[in-house]
């Protein structure tokens, strides 16, 4: 008899995009249908595989025992657990007593099998044994998955299920196994399920808006609506500027999501914006949307006005000094070189009073300052004659300088602008990915005075 379809729907809708996978499971699990001796259900964390197995034979009414297996330490201890669960899954629909039917010791799976022949063989409904996360398993020896896919068929009414992330090509070593697949959530199906329960926009209460054209009419169905729709917007840009980089699970997702709401929607708790100005409330909260540290966990919790400024990467003592040097070869012309970073020019450059250009004079039209321009590309090379200008001591050019510029590159610190065969060649053309307050700290730190070296 096929599960009822009535059950089915309502499982659908507490468990949204999951259609395919709970009707697979109800058709298997169904107490009046056999049971294949095993099944697998794998996918990716957070994809509702074990709720959703736990509520699908809940609602078929067929008995189960699951079994933790990151909560035990060795096999024993998951074969020990694995006896008790299916004892206390049989105790409800027997009335004799269990503990003189089986022993609690197991030391392997020769006597699992004798000890669940010994609970199962006085009834004969089915009982699914379910293995949550058995790939998991601390020093699991390799022929302990296939032994425990053999007990479904050497119990006759025994379904063994084994739910794993990635499962390896025929790691049971059987043949003919089902398989169940719980795909990753898409963008879309990920805005479905979070819109279920959307964050409201005004926790503490609706707000008081009465004037002088009349009463307060703002309801909380009007208020659960606007919540709705400003949700399923926002859920949408936090997908696409985060999550989908760095929070792919539902989970995740939802943290993420949680974090950055009161702060993006407090211009409409202030009232400075409208629940329907969700365009404007994006224009306004872009900084939110720029930065990773939501993505970090933390003990102490960060103020929407962002890192402190002294915040920086905790770099060796040369790789600061190339830092420097890479920022003055991306925002000063090269053709000021021989004035700021050359040893002999340096009176000359005090005695004109320094800073602008190559000559004293008050240029006729304002300019615009280098910094306010953005980064320009550089060669290598030039980066290297900068370095070695500005260090307070000579040094050789060795392998480590050019390792700590592949440092700087992993970081994003230094930004590739052209593909070039050989990374560290010198004529590659880099450019950096800071900004002067960072940079102007990072000299700081070494007593670098890196403001008399920038042209205005």
């Amino acid at each position: 008899m096929p599960p009822d379809k009535l059950l089915l729907a309502a499982l659908n809708d507490e468990f949204p995009c999951r259609e395919l996978q709970i009707r697979q499971l109800a058709f298997l699990f169904a107490p009046n249908i056999p049971s294949p001796p095993s099944v697998v259900i794998h996918g990716l964390e957070a994809t509702g595989k074990s709720v959703i197995v736990k509520n699908v034979l809940n609602t078929v009414g067929t008995r189960y025992a699951v079994v933790r297996v990151q909560e035990c330490i060795t096999v024993r201890h998951l074969l020990e657990r694995t006896v008790a669960a299916c004892g206390d899954a049989i105790a409800s629909t027997l009335d004799s007593d269990l503990n003189r039917v089986v022993n609690g010791r197991c030391e392997n799976t020769s006597v699992l099998a004798v000890q669940l022949q010994k609970l199962l063989g006085s009834t004969t409904q089915k009982l699914v044994l379910v293995f949550d996360g058995v790939d998991r398993q601390r020093e699991a020896p390799p022929t302990l998955l296939p032994a425990l896919a053999r007990l479904g068929e050497l119990i006759p009414n025994l379904c063994v299920v084994f739910i794993v992330t990635a499962p390896r090509q025929r790691f049971l070593s059987i043949v003919g196994i089902p398989h169940i697949h719980f795909t990753p959530y898409t963008k879309d199906q990920s805005i479905r399920i979070l819109s279920k329960n959307p964050c409201p926009i005004f926790p503490n209460g609706l707000p008081d808006l009465d004037d002088d054209d009349g009463p307060n009419n703002y309801t909380e169905e009007e208020a659960k609506e606007d919540s709705l729709w400003v949700w399923t917007r926002f859920c949408s840009a936090v997908w696409d500027s985060m999550s989908r980089g760095a929070a792919r699970d539902i989970v995740s997702f939802r943290a993420l999501a949680e974090k950055l709401w009161k702060p993006f929607v407090q211009p409409i708790v202030d009232g400075a914006y409208g629940t329907r100005d969700f365009s404007k409330l994006m224009v306004l909260k872009r900084p939110l949307f720029q930065t990773e540290r939501w993505l970090v966990q933390g003990v102490v919790e960060e103020t929407e006005e962002g890192v402190a400024l002294n915040d920086t990467h905790d770099l060796a003592y040369y790789s600061k000094y190339l830092l420097c040097a890479a920022y003055l070869a991306s925002y000063n012309p090269a053709r000021l070189d021989p004035i700021y970073f050359m040893k002999s020019s340096e009176k000359k450059r005090k005695r004109r009073g320094g800073g602008g250009g190559a000559s004293g004079r008050v240029a006729k039209h304002r300019k615009i300052q280098r910094k306010l321009l953005g980064p320009q590309a550089f060669v290598m090379e030039r980066m290297l004659a900068i370095f070695h200008a500005i260090l307070p001591h000579d040094i050789v050019s060795t392998a480590d300088t050019h390792t700590q510029i592949a440092t700087l590159a992993s970081l994003r610190l230094l930004v590739r602008t052209a593909n070039t065969a050989d990374v560290l060649e010198p004529q590659t053309k880099w450019r950096v990915n800071v900004g002067w307050e960072y940079v102007r700290q990072l000299a700081r730190s070494v007593g670098f005075e890196i403001e008399s070296h920038v042209a205005e």
